[in-house]
């Protein structure tokens, strides 16, 4: 039934702000951009009417795209993000070569982390690494290290 991963969508306040963040701190490459204009009866949001502005971001031949959706019209209300273990809450996982690397430079940039990153040894040899931080507008990203074993 599912064939795949298409694209992950946050609604942001400030689109510049998480373009930003997401192309200049992430690295993440700003892949199209949309004006969507909804017809007064309404199209697949649901919302008649709505003015969206759409920025698509990934990798060059990633099969993953961040969606941020910035509601000009009707404008989002205001509210904050749900803690990480409120049902409803979600995140972003990143792969990363690197963690400790990525956490220090990230941390230098002004990225917040809930802690530093926690490593643990697999059965095989490897390592796990993992970390949680959050973006401008409070969203959840995690950030995992995997680190092969001997088979």
């Amino acid at each position: 039934m599912i064939s795949g991963f298409n694209h992950t969508g946050l609604v942001v306040r400030d689109m510049e702000k998480a373009v930003a963040f997401y192309r200049d701190v992430l690295g993440l490459q700003v892949m199209q951009e949309i004006d969507s204009k909804a017809p007064p009866e309404g199209d697949h949001t649901g919302i008649p009417g709505a003015h969206r502005k759409l920025v698509f971001l990934g990798k060059p031949g990633g099969e993953h795209r961040l969606e941020l959706v910035y509601y000009a019209e009707p404008p989002s209300p205001a509210g904050t993000p749900l803690d990480r273990h409120l049902t409803g809450s979600s995140h972003l996982c990143f792969d990363v070569e690197d963690l400790e690397q990525v956490y220090q430079n990230l941390s230098r940039q002004g990225v917040r982390f809930l802690t530093p990153p926690k490593f643990r040894h697999t059965p095989d040899g490897g390592r796990v690494g993992i970390c949680y931080a959050q973006d401008p507008e409070g969203n959840w990203l995690e950030f995992i290290e995997h680190r092969g074993g001997h088979d």
